[in-house]
């Protein structure tokens, strides 16, 4: 089959774990007969530094387009230690969100058995951790009006605001995700301080009617951070507001041991876009360091939930798993004896070609 994938590599070390993720789905492409027409497009910084815009109208065109879009990371340190800059290459990231109707990034957070010794936390805590993070991504405080300071700028004010449209859609997702794992389903807010938190709960609760074979329960945000490193295997699926989620996805994604290693979808109400959680790391831009397991299995779920190819995802996780098994890891896995970006990114294609 013939698709058609957008390529956003971005900054710092976009550029270099898109490419090993592009070598993986090539691979995974020669291996079951599929042919993947990337197209390539600017977003963030480097965009911003060659048409002055964080994400230009080619670039959402060729999004628009497009079966799904495979993206690197935004973040520049010129802008990000510039508080009096204009345009900033973040703005282009929420514009994406905003154009492409990005509802609710979903976040896999899985310990890996081989890597459990590099987590923070105690073994028994972590070994058969399955968490899957849905956040609401395009209402709350990042996107509420009014925002904005006073005239004399010693005052800034923001706004969260959700309509139950909004809550709806990204709360039965959670639920359908949940009735094809474990069937739990945790709705974190701030219900007894925020009138919005209480909004999703009464929502929340509705919804659950509609889904008889999920168990649906609640939890303060404060309480649900301390859980998710107490207790993290009590979760199955957690669903929240858009900071909430921004705060707990990150605080989750350590306890696998590096940031380099988790993905993520943003789902749209037609074209989603997939990409690692981490950020630009400009320190490692050109190093050939970084690690493009993020970025690759966030390919998989490309595979999976853009061009529903289970089998070739499959593939693409099983080979992942296999390079951490093998001891393919850069150096924020092992800093005695890592291996490359690249080397990793040729390791997997290899194994996907054949096993």
């Amino acid at each position: 089959m013939n698709f058609k994938i957008a390529v956003l590599p971005g900054d710092g070390i976009g550029p270099e774990i898109i490419e090993q993720a592009i070598k993986a789905m090539n691979a995974i492409g020669k291996k079951f007969n599929h042919s993947f027409n990337y197209k390539y497009a600017l977003v963030g910084a480097a965009a911003i530094d060659k048409t002055g815009l964080p994400l230009p109208d080619d670039t959402l065109k060729k999004c628009k387009a497009s079966d799904a879009v495979l993206f690197g990371a935004i973040g520049d340190p010129k802008y990000d230690n510039d508080p009096s800059a204009k345009v900033r290459p973040e703005q282009g990231l929420l514009a994406m969100r905003r154009e492409l109707g990005l509802y609710a990034n979903v976040r896999p957070i899985i310990t890996f058995p081989s890597l459990l010794d590099k987590s923070p936390l105690k073994r028994e805590i972590l070994d058969g951790v399955d968490i899957l993070m849905v956040r609401e991504l395009t209402g709350g405080i990042y996107f509420g009006k009014p925002q904005g300071r006073s005239e004399d700028g010693k005052t800034a004010y923001d706004s969260c605001v959700y309509s139950k449209y909004e809550i709806e859609r990204v709360v039965r997702l959670a639920c359908e995700y949940a009735l094809k794992r474990k069937g739990r389903v945790t709705v974190v807010d701030k219900a007894n301080v925020l009138a919005t938190s209480r909004l999703w709960r009464e929502t929340s609760k509705k919804i659950a009617y509609d889904y008889p074979g999920t168990e649906m329960d609640f939890m303060f945000v404060d309480n649900a951070a301390m859980q998710l490193i107490q207790n993290p295997l009590r979760f199955d699926v957690i669903v929240t507001e858009n900071m909430f989620g921004d705060i707990l996805s990150d605080e989750a994604s350590v306890i696998t041991g590096s940031l380099g290693l988790l993905p993520s979808a943003s789902i749209g109400s037609s074209t989603s876009v997939f990409e690692p959680i981490h950020g630009s790391y400009p320190q490692a831009a050109g190093k050939n360091i970084a690690n493009p397991l993020g970025t690759i299995l966030s390919a998989a779920m490309l595979l999976e939930t853009g061009l529903n190819l289970t089998r070739e995802s499959d593939a693409l996780k099983k080979a992942a798993e296999k390079s951490l098994e093998a001891g393919m890891v850069t150096e924020d896995l092992d800093r005695s004896k890592p291996c490359s970006t690249s080397t990793l990114g040729d390791w997997i294609s290899e194994y996907i070609l054949h096993n």
